[in-house]
């Protein structure tokens, strides 16, 4: 299995660089819900959702994204960090979006399936708003190269963030 490994120049994948960006408040030991920070360690690929009226399925376990499907950040809430449907009142992340950020969204198992109240959700890899622009937490890449990976990876392959990136006190 190829594991996913986030460098200093990009996201390395089956022998290939591509170039990435991170959380806005840049790579975090001590993770927090809401800080921006996208957080060290090693992260399974659970799951790959994808928007079916925008894009063919990538692999044959990725799910599509309905109209109502959301992603709770509810901290403190039991489905905090898990994939939850409308109706829901509590505090989520609508993973049906009119801009193509999560027209293809590559899961990780960070803070997931027994999360911590505050540790922070939906950590994802997904297509990035442009060259550059920091993400909330995430790991995004240009369309084509999140296509060309989610084509390629195995469920169950791990991304690797290096506590040797993280910032520095």
């Amino acid at each position: 299995m190829s594991d996913l490994t986030v460098t200093p120049t990009g996201l390395r994948f089956l022998g290939y660089r591509f170039p990435c960006v991170v959380g806005k408040g840049g790579i975090k030991t001590d993770k927090r819900e809401g800080d921006g920070a996208t957080p060290v360690g090693q992260h399974r690929i659970v799951g790959i959702f994808y928007r079916p009226d925008r894009i063919s399925q990538p692999q044959p376990w990725a799910e599509p994204i309905g109209l109502s499907d959301l992603w709770s950040d509810a901290s403190g809430h039991r489905d905090y960090n898990h994939h939850v449907r409308k109706p829901y009142t509590h505090s989520h992340e609508a993973l049906r979006r009119a801009d193509p950020l999560y027209d293809l969204i590559l899961v990780t198992d960070y803070n997931w399936p027994d999360s911590v109240a505050g540790k922070g959700s939906a950590i994802f890899l997904h297509q990035w708003r442009r060259p550059g622009w920091p993400t909330e937490g995430c790991i995004a890449l240009r369309r084509g190269h999140l296509r060309w990976i989610a084509e390629r990876v195995e469920q169950g392959a791990t991304l690797i963030v290096p506590e040797a990136l993280a910032d520095q006190p």
